[in-house]
């Protein structure tokens, strides 16, 4: 099977730790790095790593098609909401990591395949949602949950101006993915930037309310979800056991990131890169199945 093309764009932290995270990649052979300003960090790193690069936006797929059959868009919500008709147009599929929800959203510990044909636009929920949702989906697929409210608090250092800008659209579409993925009937959702020095690790607190809460049938499934993610997300792990109350149990998490580009506490971020490029792995396959 040959690798299938891809671009990124958005070249900040979040599009520089995806490039990091793709070059090795068995399917997924990595063209181009897409940003807006000409001498921006990302933009030089890609340069030093032989990958093309441009600095006109999207108007640099408009321009040069062929340079990727997959997409992904770093950028932020709101660009991406423009982005998603033109790529669309233009016939790529898209793995959306801002909060935008313009495609069906995913989390790879829940699911990766899309059946006949590969999903033109992927949503990526939030850093939040990915580090929490697999595990509402663990609770409910045993206990039917009714009420999920999770926390993610993170360092501020790991929080960029597009974090701190999309924290609306965080709560927003953290909450839908906890119901329309992780299968609450109800979820919350929110998020603290914890400005203590030396940064923390991303921290998470998922509290979920079911209907048929059997501990140690809950316990095993979140143990099983756990090992799934840990699969692209190695520094994804419990902080302690599962506390159990009643029909209630609430989970402690810690997000350690690989340290390919954020340094090891922006796990937050880690994890939604690693997320991305495990999805758009499973689109390339598809992609190739079907070419």
């Amino acid at each position: 099977m040959g690798k299938v093309k891809a671009a990124i764009i958005g070249s900040g932290n979040i599009g520089t730790d995806l490039m990091y995270k793709l070059e090795n990649s068995e399917v997924i052979e990595l063209t181009a790095v897409i940003g807006i300003e000409e001498h921006s960090e990302g933009l030089k790193r890609a340069q030093d790593k032989g990958y093309k690069t441009f600095f006109n936006g999207i108007q640099a797929l408009i321009e040069n098609p062929e340079l990727a059959e997959i997409v992904f868009d770093a950028t932020s919500a709101k660009a991406h909401l423009s982005h998603a008709k033109i790529l669309k147009e233009l016939g790529k599929k898209v793995v959306d990591l801002t909060p935008a929800a313009v495609g069906p959203f995913f989390s790879p510990a829940v699911g990766t395949r899309f059946g006949d044909a590969p999903a033109d636009n992927v949503n990526m929920i939030t850093c939040g949602g990915q580090a929490t949702i697999p595990i509402v989906r663990a609770v409910n697929d045993v206990a039917d949950v009714a009420y999920a409210e999770i926390v993610a608090t993170i360092s501020s250092k790991s929080a960029g101006p597009g974090t701190r800008a999309n924290i609306d659209e965080f709560t927003i579409t953290t909450r839908r993915g906890i119901e329309e993925v992780g299968g609450a009937d109800k979820g919350k959702a929110l998020i603290i930037l914890n400005p203590a020095d030396p940064p923390i690790l991303m921290r998470n607190t998922i509290y979920c309310e079911g209907k048929n809460m059997e501990e140690q049938v809950v316990r095993e499934s979140i143990y099983a979800m756990v090992k799934k993610v840990q699969e692209y997300v190695p520094g994804y792990r419990l902080k302690q056991e599962p506390l159990f109350d009643g029909n209630i149990v609430t989970i402690f998490l810690e997000v350690e990131g690989a340290g390919d580009y954020f340094p090891p506490y922006a796990g937050n971020l880690d994890i939604m890169t690693a997320a991305a490029a495990r999805v758009g792995e499973d689109i390339a396959r598809s992609v190739s199945v079907l070419s």
